[in-house]
Order: structure tokens, then sequence, then C-alpha cells
């Protein structure tokens, strides 16, 4: 197998013909036939598939509760398979099309059985689903209802933009919404998880580095905060200036203020999701609601930002989402770049933070020992049917994952 190959194999699942861009977003159609396309993809490589009590994909090579209940809980690799709205094609594929490849290569030269028959160590590869929280609002959704970083009441009430709740879209696809959280079975059999992504960034592709490959030191604390602007619905074609009461005045505040303040405090801020009502070209709009996605090396940026943003406008944000700093740990993030290097051929690779959330990071959050490698974005881009790795960087990506498993897998 190739990198390339697999993702070239789900490459019209969720595309939008207009745009080029995905919409894979959780419990839907699409997302069925993504989770229908890595079972199979693991039975070719052995295994069988479970999904835990919060709809998560896992396979495993060689038994983890067996191993875990001798004190030697299983290494997992993996990623996700859904999309921001018109999202790109290497944003979470690629890491799980690069697990496949990387367990395949151990498989076929005979390390995985090695390890779990020598040393009883298992290998996983895990799907998480709604990673991107395209479809009700809350990024790794999965991950979180299954560490107990996110309480299930919190979760399955949440809505869509048709109105369909979290726990029916559960339901509809087979779980059971009143058994979703925290999945101690399951936690216990993930002694260390290495997830592998594209980089959504340029830091790899800049001249002072230029590497495929990187590994991540650390998640930078973000939030998402929801702004609820009134107004009065009125004729736009009647109505003074004078005698307005535009909510989208307000928004404009709102998005000129984040932008200064981001790059006052040395943060980024994003207004990227508005609804306005009724929405009508012909009609001031009765309100507005928007988030601002704010994001810093620290929590205190962060809430310098908001703090701005609030005083201009003279009304609190409502937090929907919050996620703190996460470092990965520093001896398991430079025994991987060790491994990385290796394989490459290019020693020790640089160790670098990201402003992305992840799977990895919840998990992180929860205990359990993670990393992450990065493969070089040529342009940066990410989020956008632009996105892109060049396909030679991609395979160096599996080759240094396969590297890292193995030595993880070593480990006594």
């Amino acid at each position: 197998m190739r990198v390339t190959g697999l993702l070239e194999e789900i490459a019209t699942i969720g595309r939008d013909r207009i745009t080029g861009g995905y919409r894979r977003f959780a419990f839907t159609a699409d997302d069925v036939a993504l989770g229908e396309w890595f079972a199979a993809r693991v039975r070719a490589l052995g295994a069988d598939v479970t999904v835990d009590r919060c709809g998560n994909q896992w396979a495993w090579w060689g038994d983890p509760d067996r191993a875990a209940a001798r004190g030697r809980p299983g290494v997992v690799t993996g990623s996700h398979l859904d999309s921001v709205p018109d999202g790109g094609p290497m944003d979470g594929p690629l890491g799980v099309a690069a697990a496949l490849v990387a367990v395949e290569a151990l498989r076929d030269n005979g390390i995985l059985d090695e390890a779990i028959a020598a040393r009883g160590r298992p290998l996983g590869l895990v799907r998480f689903v709604d990673e991107e929280g395209a479809r009700f609002g809350l990024a790794c959704s999965g991950s979180r209802l299954l560490s107990g970083i996110s309480a299930p009441s919190s979760v399955l009430a949440l809505r869509d933009a048709e109105g369909v709740s979290y726990a029916e879209a559960a339901r509809a696809g087979g779980l059971n919404p009143d058994h979703m959280g925290r999945d101690d079975e399951t936690l216990r059999r993930v002694g260390c998880f290495v997830e592998l992504h594209v980089e959504q960034g340029r830091a790899l592709a800049l001249p002072e580095l230029n590497v495929p490959v990187g590994v991540a030191s650390a998640i930078r604390p973000h939030g998402r905060f929801r702004l609820d602007l009134a107004g009065r619905a009125d004729h736009a074609g009647t109505t003074l200036l004078a005698d307005r009461d535009d909510p989208m005045l307000a928004l404009a505040t709102v998005i000129s203020v984040a932008r200064a303040a981001a790059s006052g405090h040395g943060a980024l801020a994003t207004v990227g999701k508005v609804e306005v009502a009724p929405n009508a070209v012909n009609a001031i709009p009765s309100g507005v609601r928007a988030w601002v996605d704010v994001r810093a090396d620290t929590e205190q940026q962060v809430r310098a930002v908001l703090v701005d943003v609030e005083a201009a406008i003279g009304q609190a944000a409502v937090q929907e989402s919050w996620t703190a700093a996460t470092v990965f740990p520093a001896d398991l993030a430079a025994e991987v770049a060790g491994a990385v290097g290796a394989a490459l051929g290019s020693g020790p690779v640089p160790v670098l933070p990201t402003g992305a959330g992840h799977d990895a990071g919840v998990l992180a959050q929860a205990g359990v020992a993670s990393s992450m490698l990065f493969v070089r974005n040529p342009t940066g881009v990410s989020h956008s049917p632009a996105e892109y790795a060049e396909p030679d960087d991609c395979e160096m990506g599996a080759q240094a994952l396969a590297a890292v498993l193995t030595r993880l897998l070593a480990v006594e």
C-alpha cells in the first residue's frame, strides 16, 4: 500500500462538486462510508474493528486486554476522517492512511509479531469520530467523550443546523447515547498514542528548517466564544439610517476589534461563523450570532483578546469550548524525534508547537502519553481544498511513523 493510493480510494466521499472541498460530517452517510472503508482496510491487515461507546473505531493486533492486565498496555496510532465544511483531503485522512501503511510495514517485516510474541505489546489503530466538530460545533467530541474531558450531558444536547441533537444523530448511527461517556475499558488498553497529521502551517517548509517531517512539542491554548448581538428588524428601503438598530454594525466592531486585539496581544483571532436573522437582503437584521476563535501561546493572551472584544461592544461572550495548553511529554517527543530522524537519515528533527487542536491533545490532557508527527505542507494552507502535501513527503511520513511505532513497541 501507498499513502497516496489510500487517499485516492476515499477521494470522492463527501466531496463537493462545486468547491472541490469535503463535507464529511459526523453520523452522516458519508461518515458511515468512511467507517466502512476503514474497517475493510483494517480487516485486510488481519484485524477486526470494534466501536467504543462513543463511536470511535478501534483495531488491535495482539490482545489489548491481556496486555493491560499484565501492565503492558498497547501502542496506538491513528487519526480522524471527518472534515470541516469544504475542508481539504489531508487533515485527518493523511494520519489514518499513513497508519495503515505503517502497520502493513510492521506486519510484513515481522516486527509486529515479535512485539506481540516476545514482549506482549499489542498495536492499535483508531479512527476518532467528529474530530472537527463541524456538525455540532464541538471539536474532538469523540475523544472528549471517551476520555471524560467533556461531560455527556453537555455534548449530547448539542444540535446541528437542522435541529438534530448529538444524541439523536448518535442513536441513528447505531450508538446508545445513554452509554456514551468516559470509557475506562477502552482507555486502559492505551499505553501511548502517536498521531500523524499534515502540518497546519508552513514551519517545516521554511528555508531554515525545510524537512519533510517534524514532531509536536505542544498545542497552544484556544477558546471558542459566542456573541449574540441583538437589533431590530426593519425595512431596508424605508428605514432612515438614524432610526436603525442594526446588529451588523456590532458585528463589524467585533471583527475589527478582534483582529486589532489579536495583533496587539500576540494572538490569533478569527470570526469564521456568523448566523444572521432573518437573513434577507431587503431586511435589517433582528439579530446576529457570531463566533470568535482565539488562540495564543498563553491563556492570558487569549483572555486579553476576549476582554478587548467584550469591552468594545459592552457585552460578555459565552464560552462554548476551551482547550487548555497541552504540553506533550518531552521525553516521548525526544524519543519520537530521534526515531523519525534515524528513519529519514537526517538526525533529530524539529520539535515545534502548534495552534491546531487534535485528538492527541485530548488524550494527553486525559493522562495518556501522546505525541504527534507533522508532514510538511509547502503552502501552509489547511481547512481548505488547497490543502496539500507532496506525495513523497506523505510516504516519508508513513516511513517515519513505522519507525516510531517500532521503537515504542520495543520498550520493555
